[in-house]
């Protein structure tokens, strides 16, 4: 009878995990559910979920017309718009696989990406015809081009075998027989933004991307419901915009698409005050922006409740402005395309709010706490966990049912104990704050002591007239490595004296950089992060001491 009782299974139906489930709840449930878009044909999109996963059928079908099979890669290179949601559900629940093109990397990687992936079919906004037509030549395992757009909006283009969307789509019926689909089928496709060698594809499942749907929308972290407007700024052709093209259709929160004016701050205050934003994401850039704008045109935003960061670190004075000014939360958030991409999200817990706003600070800045699906371990370089104490800091790994175990045509990248190495140095505090300290590869070590380099660039952002700041290991005679501080400033002249004082007091004295240097701007990846590995490069030849 003991034996019986251990080997005792449940009696729950064994249905699948599958993005075609999400489509059907939110299509019956939802569908009522705005979509506002801005195109590049069109500057004022509307309809309503119904309307999308209709369209979809018709894209379901014409993608069979056009021979595309089961496990077949798609290739977009598209921006946040109501065609982009529209091929996210008819690739990846007729069984295909979703590729999609981050066309802010350089022509050589995309198409290296295309060929790795083996896209047979690929389906553009208009703005990248030209890029598309540079290497067309060299990309022969693609068949056809779509262009995103209408037969009259279409702009003359090159490239062979292309047509427009609309007529694409047209003469196909609005009814599709959606296959059943194992929940662990390949549903889309993205890769790494390559900041050393080849970009690496991460091939997310149905399983993994309905379960990571789930958790992102949890009220601790993104909070979604039919209730939210959420205007999604992190783009859909990198890791599936954070996932918000599932969750917000799932939860039935309204999507407000930008389309390609995601950078632009008057239409994002716009956006957000004619379609009653209550939620965003995106990274800090894009919030500086916004700000900016905000400040400049003196213009309020009383319905946006909350933005999400992620990508970098939020400085201190975005999180302050925003929440001073106009009453807008700011949350950081952290994960990576091997991850779906979310790991923490910082949310405040009941009994830190009663905290001094210092003392908050000193938790907000942080990435957030672990959300459930996900597990994290922090190891010493002996590789021994480290406990939650909030001052050791070591190699951070990761493993869950949304995290990567390997990358495409390369097999596994786990560990012994099924763990996903980040790339990322952290902390976890004892109530389980993380604390990216920094990446592996940019940690300054200096007379045998670690510097953290995003910890001076948190400090040095929070100057009035320091509009950005990257921090990076200039060789140093006597010590090795030394850090060194690249502003951009708002515009002010700022004497160099005037950085390293703002340093004393806020941290360590062997921690103040011992340089400075000023540029107009600075380099950033195709996903919106400093690139150090191009600061580096900048000043190879640089020698401190």
């Amino acid at each position: 009878m003991q034996q019986m009782e251990i080997n005792m299974l449940g009696q729950m139906m064994n249905t699948p995990l599958t993005i075609t489930d999400i489509m059907r709840h939110a299509d019956k449930v939802n569908g009522d559910t705005e979509v506002v878009s801005i195109t590049y044909d069109n500057s004022y999109h509307k309809y309503c979920l119904t309307d999308a996963f209709r369209r979809s059928r018709q894209l379901a079908n014409a993608l069979q017309a056009s021979g595309i099979g089961q496990g077949q890669r798609v290739a977009t290179l598209a921006w946040n718009d109501y065609r982009h949601l529209e091929l996210y559900y008819a690739v990846s629940c007729s069984g295909a696989v979703l590729h999609t093109v981050n066309p802010r990397l350089f022509p050589e990687q995309i198409e290296y990406i295309i060929n790795h992936a083996e896209d047979t079919i690929v389906f553009f906004d208009p703005l990248f015809a030209p890029l598309l037509e540079k290497i067309a030549k060299n990309i022969n395992c693609v068949n056809n081009f779509v262009m995103l757009t209408s037969a009259d909006k279409m702009p003359k283009c090159d490239l062979d075998n292309v047509i427009d969307y609309e007529s694409y789509i047209a003469s196909h019926s609005e009814t599709f027989d959606w296959p059943q689909l194992q929940e662990n089928q390949a549903s889309s496709l993205c890769y790494t933004s390559g900041t050393t060698g080849h970009p690496k594809g991460v091939v997310y499942s149905h399983r993994s991307t309905v379960l990571h749907s789930l958790g992102s929308a949890l009220p601790d972290a993104f909070s979604l419901s039919m209730d939210q407007t959420v205007m999604p700024i992190v783009p859909m052709f990198h890791v599936n915009g954070w996932g918000l093209a599932y969750s917000a259709p799932m939860t039935g929160a309204k999507l407000v698409l930008p389309g390609p004016k995601m950078a632009d701050g008057e239409t994002l205050a716009e956006l957000i005050n004619n379609e009653k934003v209550t939620m965003t994401a995106g990274v800090p850039v894009i919030w500086l922006n916004l700000l900016e704008h905000l400040k400049q045109s003196d213009t309020d935003i009383p319905t946006l409740d909350r933005i999400i960061v992620g990508g970098s670190a939020c400085p201190e004075i975005l999180i302050n402005e925003f929440d001073e000014l106009f009453n807008v939360s700011v949350h950081h958030a952290w994960g990576m395309t091997e991850m779906s991409p979310l790991g923490t999200f910082n949310q405040l817990k009941p009994k830190l709010k009663t905290l001094s706003d210092e003392q908050k600070m000193s938790y907000k800045l942080k990435q957030g706490r672990v959300v459930f699906g996900v597990d994290i371990r922090i190891e010493d370089w002996q590789g021994n966990e480290i406990d939650w104490n909030g001052f050791e800091f070591g190699s951070m790994k990761v493993r869950g049912p949304w995290v990567a175990s390997g990358y495409y045509k390369q097999g596994e990248h786990t560990d012994d104990n099924g763990y996903f190495d980040t790339g990322d140095v952290a902390s976890i505090d004892p109530d389980g704050y993380m604390l990216i300290t920094d990446r592996s590869k940019d940690v300054i070590k200096s007379g045998g002591e670690w510097i953290s380099s995003i910890e001076l660039e948190n400090i040095i952002v929070a100057h009035p007239d320091v509009k950005e700041a990257a921090v990076i290991g200039i060789p140093h005679r006597k010590w090795g490595e030394r850090p060194m501080v690249v502003i951009v400033t708002k515009g002010v002249e700022i004497e160099e004296q005037e950085i390293l004082d703002f340093y004393k007091g806020k941290v360590a004295s062997f921690c103040i950089p011992d340089a400075v240097e000023f540029a107009e701007e600075l380099p950033h990846t195709a996903t919106g992060k400093l690139s150090k590995k191009d600061l580096r490069s900048h000043y190879k030849d640089k020698i401190l001491g």
